[in-house]
């Protein structure tokens, strides 16, 4: 335990040390700029796509009211990220770890793609299944009974006690 404010000091150091050892460098202002820029247009596009499912009104809400609230939402938390763009220190550079996350949108997006084609429950345990192995580098044994016991407890939830109306087999 530290007995002076300079031995608190120095622990304190050590711990900040420790933190960023093994982080990625700093992206730097230009990319923080453009990944802002791109979730202020990624906004937009989602704010188009909810006026097109439809919006309703207050007291009768339809499909698109609430994607439509979000989208703003990511619109104006955009437009927060491009004002403190060149401010901001703490944002990592793209590096090989990043691909995990750019492989996990892309197996999220072939889940939407397919999911009307096949139903919901091979496409969500292949989903899972590559998310857990793959990604998350789970054991396989792990992965496949997770996988499948994921997509059974949402059929059972959603489909037989809820009864929403999603793709599915069976």
């Amino acid at each position: 335990m530290p007995a002076t404010i300079h031995d608190l000091e120095e622990a304190v150091h050590a711990v900040e040390a420790a933190e960023h050892e093994g982080r990625p460098p700093a992206a730097g202002p230009v990319a923080n700029l453009v990944i802002a820029a791109a979730v202020v247009v990624l906004g937009i596009v989602a704010v188009v796509g909810s006026g097109r499912l439809g919006l309703g009104s207050a007291r009768v809400p339809d499909s698109g009211t609430w994607p439509l609230l979000v989208s703003i939402l990511v619109v104006v938390l955009g437009i927060g990220l491009v004002a403190v763009a060149r401010r901001t220190s703490d944002a990592e550079r793209f590096t090989r770890a990043s691909w995990l996350v750019l492989a996990g949108l892309a197996t999220m997006v072939v889940f939407v793609l397919v999911i009307e084609v096949i139903g919901f429950e091979i496409p969500a345990a292949l989903l899972a299944f590559v998310w857990l192995r793959f990604l998350g580098g789970e054991g396989w044994r792990t992965s496949v009974l997770v996988s499948l016991g994921v997509v059974a407890a949402f059929y059972v939830i959603f489909v037989a006690a809820l009864s929403v109306p999603i793709p599915h087999l069976f």
